[in-house]
């Protein structure tokens, strides 16, 4: 019964997350040959346990290929759970990451999962991971060789049975130098590096994704007979 409840507080969690997204298999535009490239990368690297590093500049997509490697993996069937560390502050991201047990701090009126908790069998997708503190960056390091954690005001440990895929618009190796970004998580983290060029290195995915993006929001605003003319695809 308590692992059963366990399951249903951590699906209810995700399903309100989910709530403001829709998840589902990642559609992937494009006839780029190094777009086609890291679509068979992703599928050689997806069913194996390998932590991925995508690099790529803002917009580029760096989640919907992460989605890409969960869907393919055996962990499919598993949560596939998104924590850009950007938006989180820095004196949160821990609490967001690990959890918390009652009593913790002050205002820690109830336990509550972190993300590594709920993302336990599937995969924990850390955006923008050249953001976090130093000292998570240990904790982080930590769970991907020990496969375990603790909630914070916790002595007791718990299991992370995660894949890491992460996402930086960072030069991380210039970080490393920089001694912003520690260099034993930087080689933990990639094991399989797949770097996303931009938009502008792959112009001719311009007319594809226009003309994707005014077939979707056609069918959302029901205004399904929409095209675009020439003049505007040659803008």
């Amino acid at each position: 019964r308590a692992l059963e409840h366990g399951r249903i507080v951590r699906e209810n969690i995700l399903l309100r997350e989910a709530f403001q997204q829709a998840y589902g298999f990642p559609e992937i535009i494009s006839e780029d040959a190094s777009i086609k490239g890291i679509e068979r990368e992703i599928q050689k690297v997806a069913p194996t346990e390998a932590t991925v590093l995508i690099p790529g500049e803002s917009g580029t997509g760096k989640e919907l290929f992460a989605r890409a490697i969960h869907q393919l993996s055996a962990r499919a069937q598993q949560p596939f759970v998104a924590v850009n560390c950007a938006a989180i502050p820095e004196t949160l991201i821990e609490n967001e990451l690990f959890g918390h047990e009652k009593g913790a701090y002050t205002g820690a009126d109830s336990r509550r999962m972190g993300k590594f908790e709920l993302a336990h069998r599937g995969t924990l997708f850390l955006d923008e991971i050249g953001e976090l503190p130093i000292q998570v960056q240990a904790k982080i390091l930590r769970v991907l060789e020990t496969k375990v954690f603790e909630r914070i005001g916790s002595v007791q440990t718990q299991e992370a049975d995660t894949r890491i895929v992460a996402a930086t618009n960072q030069d991380l190796q210039e970080a490393v130098r920089q001694k912003r970004f520690r260099e034993d998580l930087f080689f933990r983290l990639s094991v399989v590096p797949v770097t996303i060029p931009p938009l502008r290195e792959r112009q001719g995915d311009l007319r594809l994704l226009a003309r994707h993006f005014l077939k979707r929001f056609g069918r959302e605003f029901k205004k399904e007979n929409l095209v675009l003319s020439d003049s505007a695809l040659k803008f």
